[in-house]
């Protein structure tokens, strides 16, 4: 049974100042909402009553960076930085990946907007609601079987490759299909989120996750890569390297494909999109398993981190 072990002196003061800039920065620049003091209110409970709640908050810091990330691209919209790309992205993809029809040639998201099914939509919703839990609940399963050094490359490969994402938004602002399909090809600031094809799992089940959490939605704009595609890839390389069943890889590989599928089919990314995402998840887990790992430093702090989230009694 774990008891009271407060952190030491070194630990309290990156904590304290931690929590409270991260707050003050959300408050000022993003906005107050009320789950901002309770997220902070718990990890800081969580990092002072025990060490080994502290160890696992220390853990999880890969994924809580991820969401302030996200959180923090309000403060600068990347159409603020550069043009958002609506017209050619959308050329481009009927004229690589166009289907010929009697009316025409239509990208794929408007081939299925046509040819829509309740069985697809189902299947849309359930893949796309795996998206970000179920490589947090696969990373707190590496944790918690103690395969930390695994868990700790698959959590900042995680990290990595959205922060290569967030970046690539920001040099390369793109409109998602279902935009031009509502708004044709002018740019329109301050246009909000659209749950677009995912509407229809919303509506069929009687609820409002989907709306709920594209209203959010950090950024329309921020269609290329296709992060969405990337996540179950990542969970999918890590669960080769794993020490876990034959059917938890095989659960990932049809979530991965599954979600690539969606993505196109709800008119929330262009094939090119998911292509993209897949690139920036390869590209990001060769950079960092094949040259920050060879570089002694990094290695270092990768050693030190893994030693410092292993329980005492099994730690390498």
């Amino acid at each position: 049974m774990s008891v009271i072990n407060l952190p030491s002196r070194r630990e309290t003061t990156i904590i304290i100042p931690v929590v409270l800039v991260w707050l003050l920065v959300t408050c000022l620049c993003v906005g107050f909402r009320p789950e901002h003091i309770y997220i902070a209110v718990i990890l800081t409970l969580l990092l002072f009553v025990t060490d080994t709640t502290r160890r696992l908050v220390v853990a999880m810091l890969p994924f809580a960076v991820f969401g302030i990330s996200y959180d923090w691209m309000n403060i600068l919209p990347n159409y603020e930085v550069n043009p958002v790309d609506i017209r050619n992205l959308y050329e481009n993809e009927k004229n690589i990946f166009g289907i010929v029809t009697a009316a025409g040639t239509l990208t794929p998201n408007e081939f299925f907007a046509l040819h829509t099914s309740k069985l697809m939509d189902f299947f849309a919703g359930i893949f796309y609601l795996c998206w970000v839990p179920v490589p947090i609940l696969f990373g707190l399963w590496l944790y918690f079987k103690r395969q930390y050094k695994v868990y700790l490359h698959f959590s900042l490969v995680f990290l990595f490759v959205n922060l290569l994402g967030f970046a690539f938004y920001y040099v390369h602002p793109a409109a998602p299909p279902w935009y031009v399909a509502s708004h044709g090809f002018d740019f329109i600031i301050g246009t909000p989120g659209e749950v677009a094809g995912l509407g229809r799992w919303d509506e069929m089940m009687g609820l409002d996750i989907f709306h709920g959490l594209y209203s959010r939605n950090a950024n329309v704009f921020a269609a290329l890569p296709s992060l969405h595609s990337a996540y179950m890839l990542i969970a999918f390389i890590y669960s080769l390297k794993a020490r876990c069943p034959w059917w938890i890889r095989v659960l990932f590989a049809v979530i991965c494909m599954g979600i690539w599928f969606t993505a196109v089919y709800t008119s929330h990314h262009y094939v090119i999109d998911v292509l993209a995402g897949i690139a920036c998840t390869l590209i990001g887990y060769a950079i960092f398993e094949y040259v920050l790992m060879k570089i002694p430093a990094f290695n270092r702090f990768m050693n030190s981190y893994t030693r410092y989230i292993s329980t005492p009694s099994s730690a390498d």
